[in-house]
């Protein structure tokens, strides 16, 4: 069995809603609205394995994330998490699990990080020896000796996400969930963070979910990707094939010394001052097949390939599965 298993993982969100039309009665009269945030959502998971899940908002991300943990109860499927059922064995299941939510802190405002994760510990129950050297080894791989006994509210924002992290992995859970955690950070804190994450990965196996919509963040961490929308799985598979599937056109621009001869070019091509730009679909005219053909145009003094950016990547793939 795989280290997370969900069959059919449904789960579906009632609302009470005013109902339309005239009357006075309107006002006090309610209406029962059926919304379907996850609808028999099938996947396995291996341990130690690093998965991305994406879709936009509204998808059921967040839903997923919670039944994963407990937090919330499917009203269909089921789900096991290391042989355990996330919302029947939720205080042993918590035990085994660390996350860390951009927008949220499990960390106490006011007083030292060092305290907060002497709490953090008291509340997994941590051997304290285990916990002294996994608080030396995450300190040093974060950077965080400096402010150990700073208040939270002192720190910036990159210096919080690196100690909510320590506090999410101080009691080494097999299990981790990540949502959006580089947001708002500056390039070198994003570019620390994700090395901090692959280098845990794979030194500790520990399992991560990853939910982003920082495609960037995806590239760099996760080589498999679940695509949700409208609260069903719509893809689960390679990265880099989806980005291939949706990766039709690429851009090429070349600055010749004299005049070209550009007839023998397939594509289009247009003009940017000095440099021409060749607009082609690699699924057609391959590019190894394209540069012995632009050599032949004229003598080339520089040349750049260009693909596609890959929020625009996603944003299509976005619009051709109607999410």
């Amino acid at each position: 069995m795989a280290f997370i298993e969900a069959r059919a993982l449904s789960k579906t969100y009632t609302r009470l809603t005013t109902p339309s039309g005239g009357g006075i009665t309107r006002l006090w009269r309610r209406e029962k609205q059926h919304i379907a945030a996850l609808t028999d959502a099938t996947f396995s998971i291996e341990q130690g394995e690093l998965v991305g899940l994406i879709g936009p908002n509204g998808a059921g991300k967040s839903t997923t994330v919670k039944l994963l943990t407990g937090i919330l109860t499917p009203t269909g499927g089921s789900c096991t998490v290391d042989g355990r059922t996330p919302w029947e064995d939720r205080r042993e299941h918590v035990r085994h699990l660390g996350a860390v939510f951009g927008q949220r802190t499990q960390l106490w405002w006011d007083v030292p990080i060092r305290d907060s994760f002497l709490l953090l510990r008291d509340i997994y129950g941590v051997d304290n020896e285990l916990w002294r050297k996994r608080l030396d080894a995450l300190t040093d791989a974060l950077e965080l000796g400096e402010f150990l006994n700073a208040p939270l509210r002192q720190l910036s924002l990159g210096q919080r996400m690196r100690a909510e992290l320590c506090g999410s992995l101080l009691h080494a859970p097999q299990l981790l969930f990540l949502d959006e955690p580089t947001i708002g950070l500056d390039a070198v804190s994003k570019l620390k963070l994700r090395a901090f994450l692959r280098e845990e990965n794979a030194r500790h196996g520990t399992t991560i979910l990853l939910t982003t919509h920082d495609m960037e963040d995806m590239l760099a961490l996760c080589s498999r990707v679940m695509v949700l929308g409208h609260g069903k799985l719509l893809y689960d598979g390679s990265l880099d094939a989806l980005l291939r599937q949706y990766d039709t056109v690429h851009t090429l621009r070349v600055v010749f010394d004299g005049a070209p001869d550009l007839s023998a070019l397939p594509g289009c091509v247009t003009r940017d001052g000095d440099a021409f730009i060749l607009t082609y679909e690699p699924a057609i005219t391959p590019t190894s097949e394209l540069l012995p053909r632009v050599l032949a145009a004229g003598q080339v003094r520089e040349m750049t390939l260009k693909e596609q950016n890959v929020d625009e990547l996603i944003a299509r793939m976005y619009r051709e599965m109607a999410l």
